[in-house]
């Protein structure tokens, strides 16, 4: 554990990325196989399954550090993580022999099936043994929260450089799901042990098109396929010795949540990978927001597959016939795409290519997106590959301007972090008939300096205290943006906003002058 706390403090007191690239590939220069398949595990988000809940682990932190449970609580509230909080309050550790990471992760699989005592005994024999750095990863890890500064980017180009091979290879076999606990990570990027059939490519991410850019600097506009920006679940359909797979872009495998989508082995032959998006489809697309529904269900059941059925919507062809056709240009790629339509069936979409005159009739195309249920337009250079990660100059997202809204706030918590001191979490409301209803939260979009007189006005201002939450008095309006909005049964004001964020503090608007909730209303679909 103390390489790996080594490099996880190395990762933290620098913003240079040759200075993160470096102290990775010091630590996989040094840790033993086992080690470094779960430091690149954890780096890319694959967390283990908290095994202990948090209310347990505040008492049992309190207990051993013999101070009350109010007292951790305030704490908790002062620095703003839990982890670091239990970290910093129990006594110094005793001096114990270095445990390896992998074993480490070993105990924290083996503390899942054991009674709540068994537990208890445990952790407090872990954290006695650990100093302080050690006790904050093995609480983040224990928590499920563990979460570093380090980009999927950057770990390619440290594994690529640690394995000197070429960085698309590292982030193609990166992909999948390997096991941390199973895997030598020399054999699994130097594809030792073969090909895994169900093994998706890196994903090609498109930059934000500039606010206020001029469409002409991208060139001519024959040399841009522009399309619609779908609002789904960005996938990836794989069909190999005629199995069907179908990735998230976060690396989930997610066949079974969509078994609609078996039906596409009827139609894509083998050796083909689809990238698109799963949508909520009934003769067109549905709001994301019903979408939703489907996430968090494994095996959905019959009543939500009716209520929300799913299309694929595909916009590249990545393998065809077994061949990895990345490196082919856009507008080859798209005529295998074509192919596959003629047979197609209602669980395969193509996302429709479009074909303006000019950059003002892409404007034009870009204001009517929503018409056509979507969230704005892609723009694709026709002769582009399909690259890995997030690169600029080929790909470009042109997303619709926000809904915008002038609300009141109504309640404030504290943030997290360097932001545990300050009230910077807010609850807002519009008006109906005459009463102020809660509409959304936000958490974002203010300066420094408005964040420090939010603060101090809210604690001028509190009129009553529910634990850490403070309702204020409803004198402050602001405008905050969202994405769309949806009906919501679960939601006192019947809507509910997606992602919601702040644009500014209306100090020239009396909270008379807020947004009404047929306001809203008004801007359902």
């Amino acid at each position: 554990m103390k390489a790996f706390a080594r490099l996880i403090n190395a990762l933290d007191q620098t913003t240079k990325t040759s200075e993160k690239v470096a102290a990775f590939v010091t630590f996989l220069r040094e840790a033993p196989a086992a080690d470094q398949a779960w430091a690149v595990a954890l780096l890319a988000n694959r967390r283990p399954r908290r095994s202990v809940s948090t209310r347990l682990l505040r008492t049992w932190a309190a207990a051993l550090a013999a101070i009350p449970d109010w007292l951790l609580e305030e704490s908790y509230h002062a620095v703003g993580d839990l982890s670091e909080t239990i970290a910093l309050l129990l006594p110094v550790g005793e001096p114990a022999p270095d445990r390896p990471l992998h074993a480490w992760m070993q105990f924290l699989h083996d503390l899942e099936p054991l009674p709540t005592e068994e537990k208890r005994l445990r952790i407090e024999g872990a954290w006695r043994q650990l100093d302080f750095i050690e006790r904050f990863i093995f609480n983040k890890l224990i928590t499920g929260a563990f979460r570093v500064g380090l980009s999927q980017q950057l770990l390619v180009k440290a594994l690529a450089q640690h394995f000197q091979l070429a960085e698309s290879t590292v982030a193609h076999r990166l992909m999948g799901a390997w096991s941390p606990a199973a895997t030598n990570l020399s054999d699994l990027l130097c594809q030792a042990g073969g090909k895994d059939v169900a093994q998706p490519y890196p994903f090609y991410l498109a930059y934000p098109l500039a606010d206020g850019v001029h469409l002409a600097e991208l060139g001519d506009v024959s040399d841009w396929q522009v399309e619609y920006k779908w609002d789904g679940i960005r996938g990836q359909v794989v069909v190999r010795d005629r199995r069907l797979f179908v990735w998230s872009r976060g690396e989930e495998l997610v066949t079974n949540r969509f078994p609609e989508l078996r039906q596409l082995l009827a139609v894509v032959p083998d050796g083909t990978v689809l990238d698109g998006e799963v949508l909520a489809w009934r003769q067109q697309p549905l709001p994301f927001q019903q979408l939703q529904l489907r996430i968090g269900r494994k095996t959905p059941s019959a009543k939500i597959l009716a209520q929300v059925p799913v299309s694929f919507m595909a916009y590249d062809v990545l393998e065809w016939q077994g061949t990895d056709i990345r490196e082919q240009p856009l507008v080859d790629r798209r005529r295998h795409l074509d192919v596959l339509l003629a047979a197609a069936g209602s669980a395969l979409q193509a996302s429709p290519v479009l074909a303006p005159a000019c950059w003002d009739e892409v404007v034009r195309l870009r204001q009517d997106a929503r018409a056509a249920l979507a969230e704005g337009l892609m723009l694709k250079r026709k002769n582009s590959p399909y690259r890995t990660g997030r690169r600029t100059g080929d790909w470009w997202k042109w997303k619709l301007e926000p809904f915008t809204a002038d609300v009141v706030l109504v309640y404030a918590m504290a943030g997290h972090g360097r932001r545990a001191n300050l009230y910077t979490d807010y609850t807002f409301a519009a008006w109906r008939n005459g009463e102020l209803v809660p509409v959304a939260k936000a958490y974002s979009g203010l300066t420094d300096a408005e964040l420090s007189a939010v603060d101090r006005w809210v604690r001028q201002n509190t009129v009553e205290r529910f634990g850490p939450v403070r309702s204020v008095r409803p004198e402050l309006v602001f405008e905050i943006a969202f994405e769309g909005i949806q009906r919501s049964s679960r939601h006192k004001s019947g809507i509910a906003l997606r992602f919601p964020r702040l644009l500014r503090w209306r100090t020239d608007k009396p909270a008379a002058d807020a947004n009404h909730l047929d306001d809203l209303m008004r801007l359902l679909p």
